[in-house]
């Protein structure tokens, strides 16, 4: 049997050291190299905004980020970060652009073009909320999780309440009345599920939460006609008879009305 002695036991730990040694100087060689090295800011700004002018998404988020991560006190700085959330909502990166946003809105209050981030965290919102299909009718959105759009709801509003005079303010406001209808039917058919379902009590108080929180819907008359129904699947006649007056004087015309008569869809109960 072969015998290794001390030396070279030792001997083989000094050789395989080296090795590793060398493994990890082969790793350090494959890093790929920093493009942005020795970049000063100015021209650094001007290739990003190269790749904006020339709708190269992708490039100019790279450049953008390099220039915020090189020069985050620059000359250029806020503008490169107003300039990267627009370059991320251009590029269908919606969460980026909403984080970039609202990082932009924290550390520049003040600036004279902080109501654009605040459009532009809104339209990432809705842009998330896949408006697109509805427009090709491929889904109706107002049946789906609608957490993006309330968000974009709340953008679009805080914009017009912080920046009443912005040029973006009216742009905002027709998509608040869009999302204010959308996220009123949402709420509608969850209702009608309940109202399938049995459960009347969250039913009205579906109903109810669209007249307290989207009064200027046109979906409130449906929602009254909903705890209308509700109360009825409840036994509680007296209160169906007030909500149902209330329905009489507002939408005449709706129709669950048929003359003195209130048409449950899914109650086995007339009034």
């Amino acid at each position: 049997m072969r015998v290794f002695s001390a030396a070279n036991r030792f001997g083989a730990l000094a050789l395989s050291l080296t090795l590793l040694a060398g493994c990890a100087s082969n790793d350090t060689s494959d890093e790929e190299p920093d493009e942005f090295a020795g970049v000063q800011e100015r021209e650094l700004y001007e290739l990003a905004r190269t790749a904006l002018d020339s709708n190269r998404y992708p490039i100019a988020i790279d450049r953008l980020e390099a220039l915020d991560t090189r020069y985050p006190f620059g000359a250029h700085a806020e503008q490169a970060q107003l300039e990267l959330v627009y370059a991320y909502y251009e590029n269908s990166n919606w969460e980026e652009a909403r984080a970039a946003a609202s990082r932009f809105i924290r550390l520049h209050p003040d600036h004279p073009q902080v109501d654009y981030a605040y459009y532009l965290r809104g339209l990432s919102a809705w842009q998330a909320g896949r408006f697109s299909l509805e427009r090709l009718r491929l889904i109706d959105i107002s049946k789906r999780d609608l957490g993006a759009s309330r968000d974009a709801y709340n953008d679009f509003r805080e914009l017009i309440q912080r920046h009443p005079q912005s040029e973006y303010a009216p742009d905002a406001q027709q998509r608040i009345v869009y999302l204010r209808e959308l996220m009123a039917r949402h709420e509608l058919h969850v209702a009608d599920y309940y109202l399938r379902r049995g459960a009347y009590l969250a039913a009205v108080e579906r109903g109810r939460w669209v007249i307290e929180n989207y009064p200027e819907s046109s979906a409130t008359r449906d929602a009254l006609a909903t705890m209308v129904e509700g109360y009825q699947g409840l036994d509680m006649d007296d209160r169906a008879s007030e909500v149902l007056a209330v329905l009489r004087e507002n939408a005449p015309d709706h129709e669950q009305l048929q003359g003195n008569r209130f048409v449950p869809k899914h109650v086995k109960k007339s009034d």
